[in-house]
């Protein structure tokens, strides 16, 4: 098996602002793992808010190589197993990037998509939302109106949140969904939850800071609306953490480090009557179609990396709509152009 790793630069179709970070380009690592006829594709990104560079995930790969290039993949939950003791870190991207490539090339050995030989049935899966990031209202406007879609994740986090939601719902009948990444205190979470009700929303992502875990007690019994946990989830024991100070829970591949553990997590959080959800970190169409092969298991889905940025790097899953698309192929689906 060779280890093949790729970096590119995709370049956002609009400027991205949440309350972190502005960028116009995302840099992203593709890992090839290459058997013979049969290539198999994972994707980590660039993301300075978890001090993940490119280099840093080339050069954890670059340490393991040797392992990797040896070893008999037989199993892809086996092989996580293996590798993560070497690329845990503190935040697993280069292991996520190494652990759907291995499913990918697992199920394109074996003839399959990825998910039906997990035996998922995909008839009733969730439709993705479309994210509109923090600018001025005149421009979340028109980018909303650039794209039209049954389902908007707002991004907020400004002097004007309330405001914003309510010119923005004058233009569509759509769901919103509201993330402020933080940004909000308990008070102004409830008191915005109640106005945000009213103006069509579904849910509130991680409105306060991720260690606020007495305030989110309070939220959580008095919200108008269920809370969704983003970063109070990070990895597997992060779950069941979750439970009693949110409604769900935000899975995300690269946090977690990849589907494996994020196959843990969401059984584990549907045993806890959680609701599960599965973002995206504005990445390609290879990211984005391994998180298409979750979509049976998912209550909400929101993995609209490829429509914010030009991908011109690889193909996969195609989004009509807010309907995912699977491609014609095995594995996940996704190839690099």
């Amino acid at each position: 098996m060779q280890l093949i790793l790729h970096s590119f630069n995709l370049q956002l179709r609009h400027t991205f602002t949440i309350t972190h970070e502005s960028r116009d380009v995302q840099p992203t690592l593709i890992v090839e793992l290459r058997d013979g006829e049969f290539s198999g594709f994972g994707e980590a990104t660039e993301t300075p808010y978890y001090g993940v560079t490119m280099a840093k995930m080339s050069a954890q790969l670059e340490g393991v190589r040797s392992l990797i290039e040896n070893y008999d993949l037989q199993n892809p939950e086996q092989f996580w197993s293996d590798l993560y003791p070497y690329l845990k870190d503190e935040h697993p991207f280069a292991l996520c990037a190494l652990d759907i490539a291995a499913n990918d090339l697992w199920a394109k050995k074996k003839g399959q998509p990825l998910y039906k030989l997990w035996g998922l049935n995909t008839t009733k899966n969730p439709i993705t939302d479309y994210t509109i990031g923090i600018d001025t209202i005149e421009k979340m406007v028109e980018k909303m109106q650039e794209v039209p879609f049954p389902l908007y994740k707002i991004k907020l986090g400004t002097k004007d949140d309330i405001k914003i939601v309510q010119e923005l719902r004058k233009h569509t009948d759509a769901v919103f969904r509201v993330d402020a990444n933080t940004a909000w205190d308990v008070e102004e979470t409830i008191k915005n939850s109640f106005a945000l009700k009213k103006l069509g929303v579904e849910f509130i992502e991680q409105p306060m800071k991720a260690d606020n875990w007495e305030g989110m007690k309070k939220v959580f019994a008095e919200s108008a609306l269920p809370i969704i946990a983003d970063e109070s989830c990070i990895v597997e024991e992060d779950v069941a953490r979750c439970f009693g100070f949110f409604h769900g829970v935000n899975v995300k591949l690269m946090k977690c480090g990849g589907l494996t553990p994020a196959r843990r997590m969401i059984a584990q959080a549907h045993t806890l009557g959680l609701k599960v959800m599965v973002g995206c970190m504005t990445e390609s169409n290879v990211g984005c179609s391994a998180i298409a092969q979750l979509l049976p298991l998912l209550d909400y889905v929101d993995m609209d990396g490829i429509l914010l940025v030009d991908d011109k790097i690889s193909t996969g899953v195609t989004i009509d709509y807010g309907k995912v698309i699977y491609a014609n192929e095995n594995g996940t689906g996704a190839k690099l152009i």
